[in-house]
C-alpha cells in the first residue's frame, strides 16, 4: 500500500517509493529506494523536503495514523482541483489550424536549436548575451505562439536529452509566452516573458559542466553549488546590455516557493513577483515532462497531477490555473483510451472545454490492431475521453503518431 507520510516520521526500514518534490530539487540519484542509510534520511532534512510516499509492501510501515495519506485520497483531490480548473473556460483567442502552423513550427525550431548552442555556448565562454540575436528567436517562437501554441509545445516534447539544456530554455520561453496569452497580456509583455524563459537558467552555464550533468546522486556541497545558477545568472545579466527587469527577476527568482522554502531569498508570496511566479510552473513543467540525462520524463497529463499535487506551497495557485488552461487537463502528447474504444493522442486543445481536445485516434483496444488515423474534434463528438493510459505499456511513439 503507497502511503504519503511527513518525512519527520521516517525510519529506517521503510520503502521510499517517491520524494515529494519535483526532480530539480530531489537530492537523491534513485527516486525509490530502501531507506537503510542515515546520512540518506539526514538529507531529507537537510534539503527540507516535506513528504515522501512509501510503500509498505516492500519496507516498514508508518505508526503514525494521524498523518497519512492513501494514494486514493490523493488521486481523489487531485482530480477534485482539475475538474474545478475544468470548469472554466479557455480565454479565447483565434488560431490557424495546427496542421498549417506545424510546417512554420518545425522550421522555427529548428533556426532557433542551431542558434541557441551558438549563443548560450558562447556564455560559457564569459561572452555578453546577444539582446539581438536573442530577440529574433523570441520573435519567430512568439509568431508560432500567437497562431497557434499547440504546434511548438507539442515539438518541444520530443527534445532528447542529448540537446536538453537547450531545448529546455525553447520549452520555457514558449510556455512563458502561451501562459501569458491565457492571461492576456499585451505583446510586447508576451515578448518580455519569452526573452525570460530563455535567460532563467543562463546561471548554469557559468558552473562545471560535471555538476549540472552529473548522472549520479549530488552531496550536499554539490548541489548547494547548482543552486547558486540564480545568483550567478542574474549577476552576469546585469553586466548585460538591454536585459528587462522582468529576465533579471525571473532568472533570480524562477526557484522561490509560496511558502518561502525556496532560494536564493526565500521570498514568500506576494514577495515573490508575478513572472517569476509563471517561470517557476513553466520551469518545472518542461523539465519533469523531459528526458534528461539523469531521468526520463513523465507523460504530460501525469507531469500536470504531480505538479497539481505539489502545488501547495510551492506554486500561485491562480497563475497555475491559468497554465492548466494553457496546456489543458490532457496535454498535447497524452495518450488517452475513448468510450468507443480505440487509443488515441492528444494532439490539440479546443476553445470550448478543458475536457474535450482534439485527438488522433490510431489503434483498436478490442482487435488490438492499428487502425487508420482519424482526427476527432471531442468537443463535436459523442466520443470521450474515459481513461488517460500510459504509453510505454503499450510501446507506441505517441509524438510520430500525433505530428506524422
Amino acid at each position: 500500500m503507497l502511503k504519503k507520510i511527513q518525512v519527520r516520521d521516517l525510519v529506517m526500514g521503510m520503502y521510499i517509493h517517491e520524494v515529494c518534490c519535483s526532480w530539480m530539487d530531489n537530492p537523491f540519484w534513485h527516486n525509490s529506494f530502501l531507506l537503510t542509510n542515515k546520512k540518506d534520511l539526514g538529507t531529507f532534512f537537510d534539503h527540507r523536503i516535506k513528504e515522501v510516499w512509501i510503500d509498505t509492501r516492500k519496507g516498514v510501515d508508518t505508526c503514525n495514523k494521524t498523518k497519512i495519506v492513501l494514494l486514493e485520497e490523493e488521486n481523489r483531490q487531485i482530480d477534485s482541483t482539475l475538474a474545478k480548473i475544468a470548469d472554466q473556460q479557455p480565454t479565447f483567442v483565434q488560431k490557424v489550424s495546427l496542421s498549417e502552423e506545424l510546417v512554420k513550427a518545425q522550421q522555427i525550431l529548428s533556426n532557433i536549436t542551431k542558434d541557441a548552442v551558438i549563443a548560450f555556448e558562447g556564455t560559457r565562454k564569459g561572452h555578453p548575451v546577444n539582446i539581438e540575436q536573442l530577440a529574433g528567436m523570441v520573435d519567430q517562437l512568439k509568431g508560432s505562439i500567437l497562431r497557434n501554441p499547440d504546434a511548438i509545445l507539442g515539438l518541444v516534447r520530443q527534445k532528447s536529452a542529448t540537446n536538453y539544456d537547450y531545448i529546455h530554455l525553447v520549452g520555457v520561453s514558449s510556455l512563458m509566452m502561451a501562459l501569458g496569452r491565457q492571461l492576456d497580456y499585451d505583446n510586447e509583455t508576451i515578448k518580455e516573458l519569452g526573452m525570460a524563459g530563455f535567460l532563467l537558467d543562463i546561471g548554469k552555464s557559468l558552473l562545471p559542466n560535471q555538476i549540472v550533468h552529473k548522472t549520479g546522486k549530488l552531496t550536499l556541497e554539490e548541489f548547494n553549488l547548482l543552486k547558486t545558477h540564480t545568483q550567478k545568472g542574474w549577476e552576469f545579466l546585469k553586466l548585460s546590455k538591454g536585459i528587462s527587469d522582468i529576465a533579471l527577476d525571473v532568472c533570480l527568482h524562477h526557484h522561490e516557493c509560496i511558502d518561502g522554502t525556496g532560494y536564493p531569498d526565500q521570498l514568500a508570496g506576494d514577495k515573490i513577483g508575478t513572472y517569476a511566479r509563471m517561470a517557476s510552473i513553466c520551469d518545472v513543467y518542461d523539465a519533469i515532462s523531459s528526458n534528461r540525462c539523469y531521468n526520463s520524463s513523465w507523460e504530460p497529463a501525469e507531469s500536470l497531477r504531480k505538479m497539481t499535487e505539489w502545488k501547495k506551497g510551492k506554486f500561485d495557485d491562480d497563475i497555475f490555473g491559468a497554465f492548466v488552461k494553457t496546456i489543458g487537463i490532457y496535454p498535447s502528447g497524452t495518450l488517452v483510451k475513448l468510450k468507443s474504444g480505440r487509443l488515441a493522442v492528444v494532439v490539440e486543445q479546443t476553445e470550448t472545454s478543458l475536457l474535450k481536445p482534439i485527438v488522433k485516434a490510431f489503434f483498436s483496444t478490442s482487435t488490438k490492431v492499428h487502425v487508420f488515423p482519424e482526427l476527432i474534434d471531442l468537443s463535436r463528438s459523442s466520443d470521450t475521453i474515459i481513461a488517460k493510459e500510459d504509453p510505454k505499456s503499450w510501446g507506441f511513439d505517441l509524438m510520430k503518431i500525433a505530428y506524422a
